[in-house]
């Protein structure tokens, strides 16, 4: 049986829901071994479950509490159920070695995202940016950033490893920003 696009990209949307973002994978090398790591809304758990299969300590965090039941079990993945745009800070006085978020925005608590990071952690971000809505969801401006926002919104006090911005094809036709910082200026990273 041969596959026709439409399965094709069907095949595609679902591996990008199971496989780890390359971007995460790229620049894990970078978290400290061992570390703690925090995948903020963590969906499915794809990076928690990527992440704990190298040795990292994982605490996956979500809304959604049928997507944290898939995740009981796995072996160094910890999680918790959070309303991470209502209600109290889940975080408040914790660090981690790295956070991972991908597919998320929700701009008021960006800045309590940063500071989860102990100085020399890992920021690995990845969403959708303005120029999307051309392919589809999300469209709307709140859950897009606007051009250079990532850098802009972290400020100083970090290492800027790697930015990119723009077209991608991979998993899917989408528009994204993607960014690796490092808590800490000045801070010499070894790329991977």
């Amino acid at each position: 049986m041969v596959a026709v696009p439409e399965q094709l990209e069907t095949l595609a949307m679902h591996a990008s829901l199971v496989s780890p973002s390359a971007w995460v994978t790229r620049f894990a090398p970078l978290i400290a071994s061992g570390g703690e790591v925090l995948d903020y809304a963590c969906g499915g758990g794809r990076h928690a479950r990527w992440l704990a299969q190298r040795g990292f300590r994982v605490e996956a965090v979500d809304r959604d509490g049928v997507s944290l039941e898939l995740l009981q079990g796995v072996p160094h993945v910890r999680t918790l159920r959070a309303d991470l745009e209502q209600g109290p800070w889940p975080y408040e006085g914790r660090r981690f070695d790295a956070v991972v978020v991908t597919n998320y925005l929700y701009r008021p608590r960006l800045p309590l995202v940063f500071r989860l990071l102990e100085p020399g952690g890992v920021l690995l971000y990845e969403t959708f940016m303005l120029g999307n809505e051309r392919f589809g969801k999300p469209s709307n401006p709140d859950f897009l950033l606007m051009p250079g926002e990532l850098p802009q919104r972290l400020g100083d006090g970090w290492t800027v490893v790697a930015f990119e911005q723009g077209e991608t094809r991979e998993p899917r036709p989408a528009v994204v920003q993607r960014i690796c910082a490092v808590r800490g200026n000045g801070q010499l990273v070894a790329l991977p």
